[in-house]
């Protein structure tokens, strides 16, 4: 009784010490790979991170500072921009006020006048910003009680 097939075992006798050797080899190099990842200690951010390298954790802490300070400045521009066109919009607002009460002053319609200069800020306004249009004063369809 033959326990091996022919084609297997011609190849085993053809190869077999080439396979035998090549089976203790990597052998070898998962017991030595096994023990290098052992010996490693196992990276826990925190901590070990600050007793490991703490210049590392010192430059990434001033990276962050940097980083906060750079979106601070931005935001910061940001809101001056947004007080001046406010300051702006309310210039025109007090302009328009003071144009009304000059036309009242001269016994003039002043919605006609109010009109016509609304027309303009809006064709001023339309290649800086929007101007916000204010709303009738209306009183309540119900009382307050």
């Amino acid at each position: 009784l033959r326990l091996v097939p022919v084609p297997v075992g011609s190849l085993l006798s053809s190869y077999g010490w080439y396979i035998l050797l090549a089976g203790v080899a990597i052998y070898l190099l998962i017991q030595k790979i096994s023990q290098s990842l052992a010996a490693r200690p196992s990276r826990q951010p925190g901590a070990a991170d600050a007793a490991v390298e703490p210049d590392v954790v010192v430059r990434r802490q001033e990276a962050l500072a940097a980083a906060r300070l750079r979106m601070q400045e931005e935001l910061n521009a940001q809101a001056e921009r947004y007080k001046e066109k406010q300051r702006q919009l309310e210039e025109e607002k007090r302009r328009q006020k003071i144009a009304m009460w000059e036309s009242m002053q001269e016994g003039k319609s002043y919605k006609g006048n109010l009109k016509v200069n609304q027309q303009e800020v809006e064709s001023g306004a339309s290649t800086s910003s929007a101007v916000p249009k204010s709303k009738p004063n209306k009183k309540p369809l119900r009382g307050g009680g």
